[in-house]
């Protein structure tokens, strides 16, 4: 079975939150959407609802919320990092919005959330790329979050030698 075979996992409440918390961000960026609002509209009607015949599962609304007040309350340290991570002539600024969401997450999960893995992390959020993009994106996003995950949890990520840039 190909990697384009390969289903897309069922998401897990942890899961939904990622997956919402990089549509919020998107929303936020995009929109210009207050914070409060968005965290209102996914509590009160996106997030394990309906929307426009397309169901949200059920999600873990405090994790969601920590990861989306967490990127919002980071944005400024974790854009660097990503920026160093990304491949020499890719800045920040000209990537993908969503793209941009996706890394911001992951990162600040690495960095916020000791008590996950952070191969799991890595795993779920290739995973959420998945559900945006058909392209060579999630792979991106493994990339550009492995790379991360050597700086910012090396006893926990072996060290070897990473294609994006050091």
């Amino acid at each position: 079975m190909s990697e384009q075979d390969k289903p897309v996992r069922t998401a897990n409440q942890r899961g939904s939150a990622r997956l919402g918390a990089v549509q919020a961000l998107y929303q936020m960026d995009i929109g210009g959407t207050p914070l409060t609002n968005v965290l209102q509209e996914f509590e009160l009607y996106r997030l394990g609802k309906e929307v426009d015949e397309e169901l949200y599962l059920p999600a873990d609304f405090d994790y969601f919320k920590d990861l989306v007040c967490g990127v919002v309350r980071e944005q400024r340290t974790l854009d660097p990092m990503i920026h160093f991570a990304l491949e020499k002539g890719w800045p920040l600024a000209r990537i993908d919005s969503t793209m941009r969401a996706l890394l911001r997450c992951g990162l600040y999960e690495l960095e916020s959330r000791k008590d996950v893995p952070a191969a799991v992390i890595l795993t779920e959020y290739v995973d959420v790329a998945k559900a945006f993009f058909e392209g060579e994106e999630p792979r991106m996003v493994n990339g550009v979050l492995d790379a991360l995950a050597r700086k910012v949890r090396p006893d926990e990520v072996k060290h070897k030698p990473s294609a994006t840039k050091q």
